[in-house]
């Protein structure tokens, strides 16, 4: 098991999972903590050996110094990260606050929706809002009423929250977008949307809101290598033009993002991720096999 040496990196306070590929890290970081912004994003590191990812803040307490990251064990340092990452161990690096904060206006209703693993970093949204005075309408969207999660923190700065399922068994059935309509029904006079979630998702949410010129704001999530702007790797492109999502971003006019050449994009490095976590598992299988007992004749 990788991890960082005694007294090097950030302890993990707090673990919790929400389920077999979902699960909170709470990290100590009291300078990141105090900087944090809602819609800024870190890059972690796990131990020496690993590999950067950037990762959304879903939550940060200033007076604890903590900052919160939820995980979805996907892809190779992600599961090796859900494997290894207890109460008590460290991550090597967590670097941060980076992007551009959100703009929280001062918008007098506004729906803030999240998606599958977008339900944590729109949390920070929606309670910034409620702290500027929005009327804030809180729009999650799940599989399964086993995968909700934070529908009590959300209930704590929502005036109203709406959960969609994909099956019914929680909320309303259908997707974040049925949500939206039914908000957007009861209240016509919606200033602002701010949708994070799979590209899909917030294609989706943007042209649910275009037909009613409803401000919407999605954070996009492209490939990204150093987070400084240096690489190009996460540029995305807008119609008025190519900005880099690290530096410009990670927040967008979702009315102008080019979300199908978002969308190739990721799809470019599949077949490189599909391989390391093929070679993860088969490390895995000989770890477990060499950890076996060995049964006497």
């Amino acid at each position: 098991m990788h991890q960082a040496s005694q007294g090097a990196g950030h302890p993990i306070v707090t673990r919790q999972d929400f389920s077999n590929v979902t699960f909170l890290l709470e990290v100590s970081h009291p300078m990141l903590a105090r900087a944090a912004r809602p819609g800024q994003f870190v890059i972690v590191m796990s131990h020496p050996e690993g590999e950067r990812i950037p990762l959304t803040i879903a939550d940060y307490d200033r007076q604890r110094g903590t900052v919160t990251l939820v995980i979805q064990a996907v892809g190779k340092t992600t599961r090796e990260m859900q494997r290894d990452c207890k109460v008590g161990s460290r991550l090597l690096a967590m670097v941060g606050p980076m992007g551009v904060p959100s703009h929280i206006g001062k918008a007098g209703k506004v729906m803030c929706v999240g998606g599958g693993l977008g339900v944590a970093p729109v949390y920070p949204q929606a309670r910034g809002y409620k702290e500027s005075g929005a009327y804030v309408i809180g729009i999650v969207g799940f599989r399964n009423r086993d995968l909700v999660f934070w529908d009590d923190k959300f209930g704590a700065v929502c005036d109203e929250l709406i959960i969609c399922t994909d099956d019914g068994s929680a909320g309303i059935k259908g997707l974040v977008t049925a949500g939206m309509e039914l908000a957007m029904a009861r209240h016509p006079d919606i200033a602002e949307c701010v949708a994070i979630g799979p590209p899909i998702m917030m294609k989706g949410c943007a042209e649910a809101t275009r037909a009613r010129r409803i401000r919407t704001i999605v954070s996009l999530n492209p490939v990204m290598v150093d987070g400084t702007g240096m690489c190009g790797g996460c540029r995305v492109k807008l119609a008025d033009g190519v900005k880099f999502a690290c530096v410009d971003g990670p927040d967008f006019d979702a009315h102008k993002v080019d979300f199908d050449d978002l969308m190739f994009r990721l799809r470019r490095y599949r077949e490189t991720e599909q391989q390391a976590s093929q070679r993860f598992d088969e490390d895995c299988r000989m770890r477990s096999l060499s950890a076996a007992p060995v049964l006497s004749e």
